[in-house]
């Protein structure tokens, strides 16, 4: 509830990555560059890139994977999340941004758009269990 959110702009620094995890889970990584651009003394003057990890889970991940590669300008939206180790007894830290949404700068270009089908559902049929007693 309390978690630091955070809005990037930028371009798709490299491939999408999808793996599969333990349970039927799904992750997918990239990284995002933004570089800032101010008018200053009449032109466009651009700042220094940095570049930021996102992270993407399960049917989010599943749809960056399909919809998204390297070059591509988008919109992240997501929870900034703070990585912290030692190595060689001094602590490290890095951020990433696990996202909750994730679409394309459409200030750049167009896209379109196409609903996911949800998976279809079986019907659960009761079974009779053998440890019930049986009518006489």
């Amino acid at each position: 509830m309390y978690d630091t959110q955070i809005t990037l702009t930028g371009w798709i620094g490299g491939d999408v990555t999808l793996r599969e995890l333990a349970e039927g889970r799904q992750v997918a990584s990239f990284r995002v560059a933004c570089t800032p651009s101010r008018y200053r003394d009449g032109e466009w003057v651009r700042g220094t890139t940095s570049w930021h990890t996102v992270k993407a889970w399960n049917r989010l991940a599943r749809h960056v994977a399909d919809s998204l590669s390297s070059g591509d300008p988008v919109v992240v939206h997501g929870r900034l999340v703070a990585d912290v180790w030692e190595r060689e007894g001094k602590p490290q830290t890095s951020f990433e941004v696990v996202a909750t949404s994730v679409g394309h700068d459409l200030s750049h270009g167009t896209t379109r758009f196409a609903k996911a089908v949800a998976p279809e559902v079986a019907e659960v049929q009761p079974v009779a269990s053998e440890a019930a007693p049986q009518a006489a």
